[in-house]
């Protein structure tokens, strides 16, 4: 009687034991490198969604500060005893994060119209750059700043007088300044 009580009390002693370890803090490797592939994944969406003009760079700035956050705690439970809805916690953060990024990129974006001025301005700079550093030969230097000196009178004309102009004739003058800028490109 004495033994089967000894082994009874003894049997529950080793399943309250191993009940016990279940919820105790513990390391979770597997949860680990779940978590880490995961952010590895979502900051490569970032990355090429900022490449492809699919994310602003307002919102992939904003991504990243959220997977910054995200990161640190990752780095705080990383190789700590800590219970398991720890990671779970931050595997659903990472699994949001990754769903708002995935509806972002999916949104029809809204075509922008050419920064005409913009590009003139920037071309300028590259012809002024490339001529001061001695990249661009004289004779390629002048075809090259007449041909833009041209594109700007156009623009100038179109716009003058706070003008409104077609979508048609922005996009004539983007077309214009498009070999000029791959010409351009070759004296870097």
């Amino acid at each position: 009687m004495k033994n089967t009580i000894a082994g009874t009390v003894f049997m529950i002693f080793v399943i309250a034991l191993f009940a016990g370890c279940a919820t105790m803090p513990q390391t979770w490797p597997d949860y680990e490198r779940s978590a880490e592939n995961r952010m590895v994944v979502i900051q490569e969406k970032i990355g090429d969604g900022l490449k492809t003009g699919a994310l602003t760079p307002d919102q992939s700035q904003m991504f990243l500060t959220t997977l910054k956050g995200i990161r640190t705690d990752y780095t705080d439970l990383r190789n700590t005893p800590v219970h398991r809805d720890e990671w779970d916690r931050l595997n659903v953060r990472l699994e949001r994060l990754g769903n708002e990024i995935d509806r972002t990129l999916v949104r029809p974006l809204r075509i922008e119209e050419p920064r005409n001025a913009d590009r003139i301005n920037a071309l300028q700079m590259k012809i002024d750059d490339a001529r001061i550093n001695r990249r661009l030969p004289s004779a390629e230097g002048r075809e090259i700043q007449y041909r833009l000196d041209s594109i700007r009178r156009d623009y100038l004309h179109m716009t003058e007088g706070g003008r409104s102009t077609t979508h048609e004739e922005r996009a004539d003058i983007s077309r214009r300044l498009d070999p000029l800028e791959m010409e351009l490109n070759r004296y870097r």
